[in-house]
């Protein structure tokens, strides 16, 4: 009982202190997660013309109620045998979140655009949009609250004090982004963007409107730059960085990955990386890809493990990438690889 207590006071420190972590959901692997970081990201494959994605993430599995974080997600380019120097990209995302012991659980649907205009023979700008719904649903019944409180133990027969107006909301949700390519040779790739996510700032309470408390969400603004650099045969090097700010909370997140060419001939390579969030956790991952698809797995070795052996977050990412018979040729912003 003393060490499950030591591990909600670690787990609920750790919360305070990194309070951005708590308002939206997210991804250590997010340059794997494009549709959620920046929608301008929306169709931005340049060495394929679709792909499909797939996220778990299982965080602090020694708590009473893990958190569980699920994504799947798909864009294609379209229109690039109509556009000359350009193209349109469409896709969707789906999101769902389950955390504490009152079964928080977050579910988001997004349909996104965005369109992609070349400039010259070595830029590419990109500019999109995501729009959906957002439902949060809560089961009061197995929280417990400070006036069920006897002194001994919680009490759930008292009447809690709260008054909720629903447990279960929603909301139309809306975010816009803006993106930039540079490919000045077959071996390097510069990318980097901007974006907005709650720009209508929807509601989001499970209690009634008050006129002395602001319940709209605030909006989150995402920066993010990476590259991808061929070395040689052998080697190629993708740094990356992001930085999320909501509600004057930052989040930085730096690193690198590598990808090591197994097979000679691209088919099947080897990944491994690790990166840094300053203050909170340092993720190691690795990975493995076959042909078309791509598995990874990280690790967040975060500051509240270091409470009572408490496990950090275990995340893992699944990929297909595909071309259309018909137009898969017809590539016009080449990133470096090994095929």
């Amino acid at each position: 009982m003393l060490r499950r207590m030591k591990i909600w006071i670690a787990v609920v420190t750790f919360c305070l202190s990194n309070g951005v972590f708590a308002q939206d959901l997210h991804f250590s692997q997010f340059f794997h997660s494009p549709l959620t970081t920046n929608p301008a990201n929306t169709g931005f494959i340049p060495d394929s013309d679709f792909r499909l994605g797939a996220h778990y993430r299982n965080q602090w599995t020694q708590v009473p109620v893990p958190y569980k974080t699920i994504s799947v997600y798909g864009d294609a380019q379209v229109f690039r045998d109509r556009l000359e120097t350009g193209w349109i990209g469409l896709g969707g995302v789906i999101l769902q979140d389950k955390a504490g012991t009152g079964s928080l659980t977050s579910t988001k649907v997004y349909g996104s655009a965005a369109y992609h205009q070349m400039l010259g023979n070595t830029g590419l700008l990109s500019a999109g949009f995501n729009v959906g719904m957002s439902n949060k649903r809560i089961d009061a019944t197995k929280l417990t609250f400070d006036n069920q409180w006897t002194g001994t133990f919680f009490d759930v027969n008292i009447p809690s004090g709260e008054t909720f107006n629903a447990n279960n909301i929603s909301y139309l949700d809306m975010q816009v982004g803006l993106n930039y390519a540079w490919f000045p040779t077959d071996n390097l790739y510069i990318h980097g963007g901007v974006s907005v996510h709650h720009v209508n700032r929807p509601r989001e309470s499970f209690f009634s409107n008050s006129p002395n408390y602001d319940n709209r969400l605030s909006p989150r603004y995402i920066g993010f730059i990476d590259a991808v650099i061929k070395l040689n045969d052998q080697w190629i090097i993708n740094p990356s960085s992001y930085l999320s700010l909501q509600a004057n909370s930052p989040a930085l997140m730096a690193g690198m990955h590598l990808n090591y060419n197994l097979s000679g001939d691209g088919e099947q390579q080897l990944l491994g990386g690790v990166y840094y969030r300053p203050g909170d956790a340092i993720i190691p991952m690795i990975g493995y890809q076959w042909k078309n698809f791509l598995f990874m797995f990280s690790y967040d070795a975060t500051q509240v493990a270091k409470f009572n052996g408490v496990a950090g977050a275990n995340e893992l990412y699944m990929q297909f990438k595909g071309n259309y018979f018909n137009i898969g040729d017809l590539r016009q912003s080449i990133c470096p690889s090994f095929r």
